[in-house]
């Protein structure tokens, strides 16, 4: 029997996890350094569309989200709140680099509604856009509540017989010429046919390990949810580009408020020691926030907060995920730098995972993604520069 260790119990590692119990593929063992989600994954949006910039994303946005909808049935506790659909707003500026990408979301049949402002208005009075202001509407996404989905998932892949160690911080990758043979973690050496690392900020000082890398840079990420109001009210969650963040409802009749810094450096993670509870907790950005997003949500002014969650988000040198088998050894996999988008990706990408460790194929011909588009000098002095988030690719979700 085979054996597959993921690294990294958060949403890209649990479905993982699950895919490969699905295929029948043998022993699956999940190792967390902290809680299970404790990472990238309990402080995500969650928000979800489908409308990439790539053929590839938009093909692979599309598994995911039908595998969203097959998981609100399949796990109790569990819900993709996809009644609104998702709405992804644009200023006149930004509208005509999302205008080119029309006919490569009607060639692949995803579908999609643009609407002017007073559209928007009509439809969700709660929101506000300026008059020239754009919506590109996406009616197949919408959120989930990273939580449940958290809880519902894991108690999923324990059921189909995986095992989740959590608070096992794993030390190196073992080598045997061009194998990865297994890990090392502070209380035990094991050995596996297939290794996995879903374990985003955390991957560079693991790969240097066994002299590897990829070009990947993390950014701080910060998101707000207000006290219980009466009735929020139903709109979608909204990707808005022009406010430098987004919004979303939220559990107990809240409201998410996820806002991005510009202006702050990457943040270097070089040991596997780092855990994001120490990120501080920016309280003073919410009132710059909420000023931003007053004019396109004016209930914004009224509410309070209740509780923020700061964690990490993953680029990779050219703003597409990396995905899959790492060039020059073999029995190695990863998934990450899925921008903010991990939490909408992760689906389809553990199905993806779970199909190069079982047959060395995929179902979707993912090769864009693939670590090995990235040369090794170039990779090098890519991690030697320091750059705002600003300077990386503007994804979200």
């Amino acid at each position: 029997m085979k054996t597959y260790i993921i690294i990294g119990a958060g949403v890209t590692g649990l479905s993982t996890a699950y895919h490969l119990a699905r295929l029948n593929a043998g022993r699956i063992v999940v190792l967390e350094q902290g809680a299970i989600g404790n990472g990238s994954s309990s402080r995500a949006g969650g928000i979800t569309s489908g409308l990439l910039w790539t053929e590839t994303g938009v093909q692979a946005r599309k598994i995911a989200t039908k595998w969203f909808r097959h998981l609100s049935y399949e796990l109790p506790g569990y819900t993709y709140h996809n009644e609104q659909g998702c709405l992804n707003l644009f200023s006149p500026e930004l509208w005509p680099t999302r205008e080119k990408l029309l006919p490569l979301y009607d060639r692949l049949n995803a579908p999609y509604q643009i609407l002017r402002a007073d559209q928007i208005k009509a439809r969700w009075p709660q929101l506000n856009p300026p008059e020239n202001y754009l919506g590109l509407h996406d009616p197949l996404g919408g959120y989930s509540e990273p939580a449940e989905y958290l809880t519902a998932s894991t108690a999923k892949v324990r059921s189909q017989g995986v095992e989740i160690r959590e608070q096992v911080t794993v030390r190196e990758l073992l080598r045997k010429g061009d194998r990865i043979t297994g890990v090392r973690t502070d209380e035990e050496s094991l050995t596996a046919d297939t290794v996995i690392l879903a374990n985003y900020a955390w991957v560079l000082p693991l790969l240097a390990t066994v002299g590897m890398s990829v070009p990947a840079k993390t950014f701080i990420h910060q998101r707000f949810v207000s006290s219980p109001l009466p009735d929020v009210g139903r709109f979608p969650p909204v990707n808005a580009d022009p406010y430098l963040g987004y919004i979303r409802p939220a559990a107990g009749n809240r409201l998410l408020l996820g806002i991005e810094t510009p202006d702050v450096p990457d943040l270097k993670v070089d040991t596997m020691d780092y855990r994001m509870e120490t990120l501080a907790e920016p309280w003073e950005l919410v009132a710059p926030a909420v000023e931003l997003f007053a004019e396109f949500f004016p209930g914004i002014k009224q509410l309070s907060w209740e509780t923020i969650k700061v964690g990490l988000l993953s680029f990779s040198m050219d703003g597409e995920p990396i995905l899959g088998p790492l060039p020059g050894v073999e029995g190695l996999l990863m998934g990450c730098c899925f921008h903010s988008g991990g939490f909408s990706y992760n689906p389809a990408m553990g199905l993806f995972l779970a199909e190069y460790a079982t047959t060395g194929t995929t179902s979707l011909d993912v090769s864009a993604f693939l670590p090995s588009r990235f040369a090794v000098n170039e990779t090098t002095e890519y991690l030697t520069t320091s750059i705002t988030q600003s300077q990386s690719f503007k994804r979200r979700h």
